[in-house]
């Protein structure tokens, strides 16, 4: 598949997906690099967000089979990653896979589970199969985690330490709509007559992995480079940090960079695809001093500083092809 035909699949499926989550083009366009990325995004944002509605639609639209758990405190790893049951007819025990053994897992409420349950996700999340009773099992590709938990109601929940939330490429916040946007929601749906919207698929399984492997074709120049890792180095020698970003970091803002512009249509990354996805792919992978959380003050606002102090490259420069 070339850049050119990923780019106007990618269009297609942002289209589709506009018919059932409005205004939210840039939330739907980093949702999809982390699909093109191979990755697994963190939402987090307020209830009624759209957040499930999002998971559920990119399932319909790239035909990627879709499973859905509700984490509870009273969740137990083999509820995620299945177990062995006795079965009395063959005397012998049986497995049953659990919801992880799918292609887009949607993690709801993610926080709100032990970390026992929590860890279970770990093994699948970063190597792609799950060892369950001594046995490993690979997880088909593509497989992928969104994950949900909510900035409010923190009684009763397990935050996610930053060991695991660093397995995720990046996070996002959806934000309320403009007024414009939920009169067309409302509108949208008294035209229905029903709440559900069906979307039709867009690509089938292939054609993503196609579309995920077409990413690689994309040029990255040495000085782009040098600058990812400079932007991620400057975070590990900020005075408001405990903890910077680790190389995992650098290669997210690699991986999203690089699928952003394919997205656009180019086989060549931009500073400003590096910006434009640095608040994201980095800002859930800083440690803050424990008195910055008094001034309200977040690993995003930190990657905003990082990224006004740190000189950008040239055009010319990072452009430049290798000789």
């Amino acid at each position: 598949m070339t850049i050119e035909q990923l780019a106007a699949k990618a269009e297609e499926i942002l289209v589709e997906l506009e018919r059932a989550i409005v205004g939210k083009r840039d939330a739907l366009e980093l949702v999809l690099l982390g699909v093109l990325a191979d990755g697994h995004v963190l939402f987090e944002d307020f209830p009624g967000l759209a957040k499930t509605l999002i998971a559920r639609s990119f399932a319909q639209v790239t035909s990627m089979r879709f499973t859905r758990v509700q984490f509870t405190p009273d969740l137990m790893p083999g509820d995620v990653t299945g177990s062995s049951i006795f079965d009395q007819r063959t005397s012998d025990f049986e497995f049953r896979p659990g919801p992880i053994f799918t292609n887009l897992l949607l993690a709801d409420e993610i926080n709100r589970a032990p970390p026992k349950t929590q860890a279970a996700l770990l093994e699948g999340m970063q190597e792609q199969q799950v060892t369950i009773e001594g046995t490993t099992r690979a997880l088909e590709r593509p497989f992928l985690v969104l994950a949900t938990q909510n900035p409010v109601e923190y009684e009763g929940t397990y935050p996610l330490p930053e060991a695991q939330l660093d397995r995720f490429l990046l996070r996002l916040q959806i934000g309320y709509p403009s007024a414009d946007d939920e009169w067309t929601i409302l509108e949208r749906r008294l035209e229905r007559g029903e709440d559900e919207v069906e979307l039709s698929p867009v690509v089938d399984r292939e054609t993503l992995l196609a579309m995920q492997g077409a990413v690689e074709d994309v040029h990255v120049a040495d000085s782009l480079g040098r600058y990812i890792v400079d932007l991620v180095g400057a975070t590990r020698s900020s005075p408001r940090l405990q903890v910077g970003a680790s190389p995992r970091g650098s290669l997210a803002l690699l991986k999203l960079s690089r699928c952003r512009a394919a997205l656009h249509g180019r086989d060549f990354a931009t500073p400003d695809d590096v910006k434009t996805v640095a608040v994201p792919g980095l800002g859930h992978r800083l440690m803050l001093k424990p008195e910055l959380w008094v001034q309200r003050i977040s690993g995003d606002d930190v990657v905003r500083e990082v990224l006004e102090q740190v000189p950008t490259p040239s055009a010319e420069e990072a452009l430049r092809l290798p000789e």
